[in-house]
């Protein structure tokens, strides 16, 4: 017995939207990596950084992003998108411990 499909979708539009799908295809904009906030992700394979905008309409606005792979002050990323901004590293805690 075959199980029912929705009427007038196909697979693909049954899929959820993801929000990667809502950034609008542009092109990519310089910013400077003025500081390097510390190691991130389960086995630290990712490096939060304090970068500048200097193109676009968010030129100026210093953020934190999450990169992957080698990276130096001073280097150059190329931003498909300024709008959203990587969270805070979140300072690890031990218990009974006031440091």
């Amino acid at each position: 017995m075959k199980a029912p499909q929705q009427q007038g979708k196909t697979p693909q539009q049954q899929q959820s939207s993801k929000g990667s799908e809502r950034i609008v295809l542009g092109e990519a904009v310089p910013a400077l990596v003025e500081e390097i906030l510390g190691r991130t992700g389960f086995r630290g394979e990712v490096t939060q950084v304090k970068c500048l905008v200097q193109e676009g309409k968010d030129q100026g606005r210093s953020m934190r992003r999450n990169l992957k792979g080698p990276v130096r002050v001073g280097d150059v990323l190329m931003l498909r998108e300024t709008e959203i901004e990587a969270r805070r590293i979140k300072p690890k805690v031990t218990k009974g411990a006031y440091t």
